[in-house]
């Protein structure tokens, strides 16, 4: 969850910002990713590059930081459902020299700071809340400083509230089990193994029966003769998932390659709502479920 944003310590973000506003900025073209090197910035340490992201997932590295840079990150295409997307931010663990901003008209709110960087954690808000302000910590020798991190463009309920410590547990509704079956970045049918506990979230390991889809390849198969696939799906930690017997349908998103757990119902309550459905002509989508 984000904290309140702190005061300012320093008046040079709000300065760069307002250099950026008089238009003493360089500007980059719409791509995926970006990488850039602080060192055409010698000389100018004041000005404020404009990067503009536009993919549903990419990645950012910023050489030996000097300066700032704003990203916007935007989807590709132009919708009203666009304003109820949110963006998570995974730093990698050797992410150093900046501290990054939220920034919503000159506004600027502080999402991360250097130290906390190295902790790789998800970290997710409303596309609404503005653009990433990314300034570089000032430092005499700026060698060996990287700041870079992955993002993805996410729905709001699948973004902030899934790598949320405080996620809801609740059961899905029975429109919501419908639909993530239609929308979800994996649908499975399969047991619970085994759960562990880690530092912040719990791990279910499961058995894989019947796959119906995977965006990427988070189960793993058992083999060419063996029509089975293993792998392991996470949940905030306060849900106490508990390993069990009987099949489950198991639905939910793939964030930086690691499964979060959406929907999950016994898979025989889930055959039941389904044929219920079909019966009336109400299922958002068609599952070969024989």
């Amino acid at each position: 969850m984000l904290t309140p944003a702190p005061m300012l310590a320093s008046p040079l973000p709000l300065l760069l910002l307002l250099l950026c506003r008089m238009c003493l900025c360089q500007y980059s073209s719409d791509q995926c990713s970006w990488k850039g090197s602080g060192l055409t910035h010698e000389g100018h340490t004041r000005d404020v590059e404009q990067v503009y992201l536009r993919c549903s997932q990419g990645s950012l590295e910023w050489l030996y930081p000097t300066g700032a840079i704003i990203v916007n990150l935007r989807p590709n295409t132009i919708s009203p459902a666009a304003a109820r997307l949110s963006v998570c931010i995974k730093p990698s663990a050797e992410s150093s020299g900046t501290n990054v901003y939220l920034d919503r008209n000159g506004k600027l709110r502080l999402l991360l700071r250097e130290q906390d960087q190295t902790q790789g954690k998800v970290h997710c808000f409303s596309i609404k809340e503005g653009a990433l302000f990314i300034e570089a910590v000032p430092r005499m020798d700026i060698s060996r400083r990287i700041t870079s991190f992955q993002y993805e463009l996410v729905s709001d309920r699948l973004g902030a509230e899934a790598h949320s410590l405080s996620a809801p547990c609740q059961p899905c509704s029975d429109a919501e089990m419908l639909l993530a079956v239609c929308t979800n970045d994996f649908v499975a049918q399969g047991n619970i193994k085994k759960v562990e506990q880690e530092e912040d979230h719990s791990s279910v390991t499961v058995e894989i029966s019947r796959l119906y889809r995977q965006k990427t390849q988070v189960f793993v198969s058992g083999g060419v003769r063996v029509r089975s696939w293993t792998g392991h799906i996470k949940m905030p930690l306060h849900c106490g998932v508990k390993s069990g017997e009987g099949d489950f349908l198991f639905t939910g998103t793939v964030r930086f390659g690691e499964a979060w757990m959406g929907c999950a119902p016994r898979y025989k309550d889930f055959l039941r709502l389904y044929h219920e459905a079909q019966q009336q002509g109400n299922n958002p989508c068609h599952l070969e479920t024989d």
